[in-house]
């Protein structure tokens, strides 16, 4: 009698339904043993990939980005993309993804009040946006004779991280359809970023101090 294979458990698996859980509940498992349950796996399958619910926390932030990298790489123009257009489009393309999943987004950063200082959940998400900053600037700097018109990669990629909190910020409390404005947000600063590091920041500064002012007062 032919015996029934048991299927293989998976990192994606795993997190769906972790996903849906607190979606459904409101609330974060308390217990390990007993989410495995409810997801018909072994405990010993959670801890193959994970050491804790907070490790699962960081790693969907983590499939959020590499998500993210899939789509802008499969662009086959990205490669000629200047560097603020390569920013501009993990931007995009990384807050398109935020929308798809906007209710554990919510559900996950709700009780996380030092944005600025990256929820611990969010550290290792940090790292792969800093390291994709300071990447970039890098190989600005390699096209640049002069070393006086290169800029500070550690300065550049930890500005990246702030405009991507504020982003972030901004898109939670965004209710204009199709969330418009925090496009607006993106292209605005996103541009002003560069700007500063291009020594021409008076202009667009100003247009993103008046954005800024102007949503805050709507």
């Amino acid at each position: 009698m032919a015996t029934k294979t048991k299927k293989k458990v998976t990192e994606d698996q795993i997190i769906a339904g972790y996903m849906d859980h607190v979606l459904m509940t409101e609330q974060i498992p308390t217990s390990i043993y007993k989410f495995a349950k409810e997801l018909k796996i072994e405990e010993s399958e959670f801890y193959s990939f994970f050491g804790s619910i907070e490790g699962l926390q960081k790693a969907i932030w983590i499939k959020f980005y590499e998500n993210t990298e899939s789509v802008m790489l499969k662009n086959k123009e990205y490669e000629t993309f200047s560097n603020k257009e390569k920013m501009l489009t993990f931007f995009y393309s990384f807050f398109e993804l935020m929308t798809l999943n906007r209710s554990y987004v919510l559900f996950a950063l709700a009780h996380d009040k030092n944005m600025m200082g990256a929820p611990s959940q969010l550290k290792d998400l940090k790292k792969h946006i800093v390291s994709f900053a300071k990447e970039l600037i890098e190989d600005g700097n390699a096209e640049k004779a002069s070393r006086l018109t290169q800029h500070n990669p550690k300065i550049f990629s930890e500005g990246a991280w702030l405009q991507f909190v504020f982003v972030l910020k901004f898109w939670m409390n965004d209710n204009s359809p199709g969330f418009e404005k925090t496009d607006m947000a993106i292209e605005k600063s996103i541009n002003t970023i560069f700007d500063v590091f291009d020594n021409t920041p008076l202009e667009n500064i100003i247009d993103f101090g008046k954005f800024l002012f102007k949503e805050r007062m709507a």
